[in-house]
């Protein structure tokens, strides 16, 4: 893999160099797109959508060192994004993978429209880099039907630059607390034919745990080439080599009294090697559009846990996605599918070494997206909206060790949406809409340790209201949800190594909830961001639980930030408060508790393109929970909360030449 890593940086260099050495000429100006303008093209389609939804721009958090998604998403309504270490985070909508204490489940996780998920729907959002995106596309629930995502949370699509949006030299340097170091080296150019981008980054640190350290190098470009008029084909290209240190969970009494605390038993890593590289044309019909790509994704983990896990994948795919416009009617209809499969071995952890083989098998997995959403708007201020998804799923894992045994499942499903938007006065809308989800069992779930479990697919109906615009000097983004579910796919921990996960159907589960967003801008150089989120989930007449809460996710969480000053010179002091935790276990024996955490970032024009800008964390060093891996009974010898981050203060430079 490091050879084909090298192999790719080069010839991804060498065909992004290859414009640049063909013409110096600047674009006509009938073909600059700029972030900014890419960043509005983002937003009507957001304002297309009868739900929750909306876009993050890269310049809302490049005063932060963000090293994860919860940086880029904190203020983003109704996404939960919590720090574990390093780049990994508890990342959820709606309560999506709730109980997944480690990956992700429950949302489609995109770069540049591609999924990152596997075939099977498991991701590492590590392989997400906030550093390098030019935005974020946020659709919640079923009003990510456009990627074709039929899951609880959602879809999050990272969107990267190309050299017409980010034509010119980009540098970017940080470092403090922790021995904390990044560097990102970007450059995009443009002419009348095509354009090509490339970015380097790199990040090391220690972390603020022990056993937290982290080191990563990632490559990413792409090149679009203008074959006609009407007529574009893209390339893109990502190579990332990451190295992360786990230092493992941490009892109640430690959290409190030992935080940077971290486990150094068994040398815990996850190691990823990756490449992902794909081609997307795109086809302007006058009126639509119709886009078609494939991907490719090569990947290797090296996971020291309770034993060592030792995968090589490979997944590959097709999409089409079309988009038409005639009169008052509109459709957008697309298919993706996915094909993957996993080398899957575990050895014996013998101080992070592998030692003798445990298990051998063979996965494969196959996902199938076919979508359509109709939009008819019978009256200026009021547009109809239906649409469905439709999903086929092959899960297949054939064993080796500990003993000859194959599993396999099917799934078929279908998801229909129904939805309406008013918009009574300009920049105001109101939305309304009613659909069902659908969410298939990955390897994690169905290949728990070497049993291969017969797991059902976990669905649901959510009904959703909310409002989102501008008034006066505010913008706001508030919805209400609720979700009923039959089948939610929980996860709890278990001592290991006996039984280090286990994973089932529950029976009835409620999500709803809360997702609010409002800026106000109070002066021309004061402007307050806020984010709350109502958390309120649920069983339902469950057997063994009852009507107890869900544990994991706190009830209420609240972030706000003010930002004084102008372009040339601001501060922004900022404060995250959750009153109260969430649950530890099904049982609800024990809730953690709250906290307030208080930072500021600054940020000052120098001149010639340069800024410096500062970020200081956790200010008044508090010690509270910060995520929790739920259990089914409580122990206070449970080592199941990651704490949060420690104070730490952070400073760079970044500098722009055209």
């Amino acid at each position: 893999m490091n050879m084909l890593l090298r192999a790719l940086s080069g010839v991804s260099l060498a065909a992004l160099a290859a414009p640049l050495c063909a013409q110096d000429s600047a674009p006509p100006d009938d073909i600059v797109i700029t972030a900014e303008r890419a960043v509005e093209l983002a937003i009507q389609q957001v304002e297309e959508t009868p739900g929750g939804a909306d876009v993050v721009a890269a310049t809302d958090y490049e005063d932060k060192v963000a090293v994860s998604l919860r940086d880029a998403l904190a203020f983003s309504p109704g996404v939960y994004a919590q720090p574990r270490f390093g780049q990994e985070v508890r990342l959820s909508i709606r309560g999506s993978g709730i109980s997944r204490g480690f990956h992700m489940r429950g949302l489609t996780l995109l770069q540049d429209g591609v999924p990152i998920n596997l075939a099977d729907d498991n991701g590492d959002f590590q392989e997400l880099d906030p550093l390098v995106l030019q935005h974020l596309e946020v659709f919640r629930g079923a009003n990510a039907l456009r990627f074709g995502a039929s899951t609880l949370g959602g879809a999050i699509n990272g969107v990267t630059p190309t050299g017409r949006s980010a034509s010119g030299l980009t540098f970017r340097l940080d470092g403090g607390s922790f021995a904390t170091a990044r560097a990102l080296a970007g450059y995009g150019m443009a002419d009348a034919r095509g354009d090509a981008f490339v970015a380097l980054t790199g990040d090391r640190s220690d972390g603020d745990r022990d056993h937290a350290g982290r080191a990563s190098l990632r490559l990413h470009g792409n090149l679009g080439i203008r074959l006609t008029d009407r007529i574009e084909t893209r390339f893109y290209a990502s190579a990332q080599t990451i190295r992360q240190d786990l230092p493992g969970g941490l009892t109640r009494a430690d959290i409190f009294a030992n935080p940077e605390k971290g486990n150094v038993t068994g040398d815990q890593e996850r190691d990823i090697d990756s490449i992902r590289v794909q081609n997307r044309t795109r086809f302007d019909l006058g009126g639509g559009t119709l886009d078609i790509g494939v991907f490719l994704s090569a990947k290797e983990l090296f996971h020291p846990i309770f034993e060592v896990v030792d995968q090589v994948s490979t997944d590959w795919g097709a999409y089409t996605r079309f988009d038409v416009e005639r009169g008052p009617f509109a459709l957008s209809a697309g298919a993706t599918a996915r094909s993957g499969s996993v080398r899957s071995q575990r050895y014996r952890n013998v101080n992070g070494d592998r030692g003798a083989r445990t298990f051998l098998a063979d996965q494969r997995a196959r996902t199938i997206d076919l979508y359509a959403e109709g939009r008819y708007r019978p009256a200026e201020p009021l547009t109809l909206i239906a649409g469905a998804v439709y999903t086929s799923g092959l899960r297949r894992q054939d064993a080796v060790l500990p003993a000859s045994a194959s599993g396999r499942a099917h799934y078929d499903e279908v998801s229909p949406k129904f939805g309406l938007l008013f918009e009574p006065v300009a920049k105001v809308q109101f939305y309304a809409n009613y659909s069902r989800s659908h969410e298939l069992p990955g390897y994690i779930e169905l290949a728990q340790i070497a049993t291969f479990v017969d797991l059902a697919s976990q669905r649901g109906w959510t009904a959703e209201i909310g409002a989102r615009g501008a008034l006066g000097p505010a913008r706001f983004d508030i919805g209400l949800y609720r979700a009923d579910l039959q089948g939610e796919l929980l996860q709890f921990s278990v001592a290991p190594p006996t039984i280090p996960a286990a994973t089932f159907n529950a029976g009835r589960t409620r999500h709803q909830g809360i997702e609010a967003g409002l800026d106000i801008d109070l002066t021309s150089w004061a402007r307050l961001r806020q984010a709350y989120q109502l958390n309120d989930f649920a069983f339902r007449g469950d057997a063994q639980y009852g009507d107890n809460r869900l544990p994991v996710i706190p009830r209420h969480l609240y972030r706000a930030e003010l930002r004084l000053g102008t372009d040339a010179f601001h501060v922004a002091p900022n404060l995250e408060w959750a009153p109260q935790g969430g649950w530890a276990d099904y049982a609800n024996s024990f809730r953690a508790g709250g906290y307030v955490l208080a930072g500021l970032t600054a940020s000052a024009a120098v001149s010639g393109g340069l800024e410096v800008f500062l970020d200081a964390r956790n200010l008044g060093d508090r010690r509270a929970i910060g995520d929790i891996s739920a259990v089914t009974a409580f122990d206070p010898a449970s080592a199941v909360f990651t704490p949060v981050e420690r104070r730490a203060v952070f400073g760079g430079v970044r500098l722009r030449l055209p």
